[in-house]
């Protein structure tokens, strides 16, 4: 099993940003050896480098889970409508451009989602939002969590689960995916 975390765009460092280093750590000290390498294109994040980089990581392993935060959401849901994957955690994800020309670059809007192929892909999805995520509206996140069906998570306080709220540790991700682990080990 590969589990890949898919980091954010504009340079979101994984070796040292918010809580990037701190759920690698938890992973390997439960023995997994997560994937955790920074992006390229990592300002931007268009989809023509980042779909090919993670299906390079993942070496088409299916019982592979991706973690993306923010535009991680939205390459890690574009991958998983060609791919099979165990499971995806979804940290502040969207759907749309957002009205915004950076993200238009992306090239992740250009066609229709395909969400019928992404749940017949994957598994199964764990969410998380913030009300107050500064980004992200909660109506992006409600309508993914609508169209798959997620483990959706809802909080009042967390921001973009970033430096926005000093968000250097997850322990909801880390209890959520152990618990989805050990839900597909004992089946």
């Amino acid at each position: 099993m590969r589990i890949m975390l898919v980091p954010g765009n504009q340079n979101a460092d994984v070796h040292s940003e918010i809580w990037y280093p701190w759920i690698r750590k938890q992973l390997e000290d439960l023995g997994l050896k997560p994937i955790a390498k920074n992006m390229p294109d990592a300002d931007l994040a268009r989809k023509e480098y980042w779909l090919p980089f993670i299906e390079e990581q993942l070496a088409g392993d299916e019982d592979s889970i991706l973690i993306g935060h923010s535009s991680g959401t939205v390459a890690a849901l574009r991958y998983a409508e060609n791919h099979k994957l165990q499971g995806i955690i979804l940290i502040s994800a969207y759907h749309t451009d957002l009205g915004d020309e950076h993200e238009k670059a992306s090239h992740y809007f250009d066609e229709p989602w395909q969400w019928d192929k992404i749940k017949q892909n994957v598994k199964w999805i764990i969410q998380f939002h913030s009300l107050n995520d500064p980004y992200i509206p909660i109506e992006e996140a409600r309508y993914v969590a609508e169209k798959l069906n997620t483990e959706y998570h809802e909080y009042q306080d967390q921001g973009h689960f970033s430096s926005d709220v000093g968000k250097n540790e997850f322990p909801e991700l880390l209890d959520a995916l152990k618990k989805m682990l050990d839900k597909n080990n004992s089946d």
